[in-house]
């Protein structure tokens, strides 16, 4: 299993254990899919809506909050989409927005778990490089994500 470390640096919502172990489950699934060897580590980040909207400007330049945020400690070359790894390295940073997790799992219709579950995948996606900016990556992008979400048994609806 990956090294995950969780940071809680909101005090908005509620982070439970049952909230951590959903959070760990699918950044293991995720890498698992993905073949990603266990000797990584990951670092979450659980913030509210102010915080990231603070990353989202000075990284994005984008004023306004946004769900999630992945911050890769290395990139792969766009045909090659693996990674050798020889020791436990770093993959990077997922920044994740409780507040907006919570709005949007509302607005989608689905449970709180079902949207920071998604987050988590599509950050540890955009970690091993995977975008969203083409329509052709947009639609491997959300076909893996739906893929591991329903390993996890968090398909839409739930």
């Amino acid at each position: 299993m990956a090294n995950i470390m969780i940071s809680n640096l909101q005090d908005k919502i509620e982070v439970t254990e049952e909230l951590k172990s959903l959070i760990a489950k699918a950044v293991n699934t995720a890498l698992y899919v993905e073949n990603v060897p266990e000797n990584v580590e990951v670092s979450i980040a659980l913030v509210d809506d102010s915080y990231i909207q603070k990353l989202n400007h000075q990284y994005r330049h984008l004023d306004a909050p946004t769900d999630v945020l992945s911050f890769a400690m290395r990139e792969t070359i766009e045909e090659e989409k693996s990674f050798d790894f020889y020791e436990e390295e770093l993959l990077g940073d997922i920044v994740i927005s409780l507040e907006r997790a919570e709005m949007q799992a509302a607005e989608y219709g689905h449970s709180f778990e079902r949207e920071v579950g998604f987050l988590v995948v599509h950050g540890i996606l955009h970690l091993l490089g995977y975008d969203h900016e083409l329509d052709e990556e947009r639609t491997v992008m959300r076909q893996k994500e739906e893929d591991i979400l329903k390993t996890l048994d968090l398909t839409r609806g739930i």
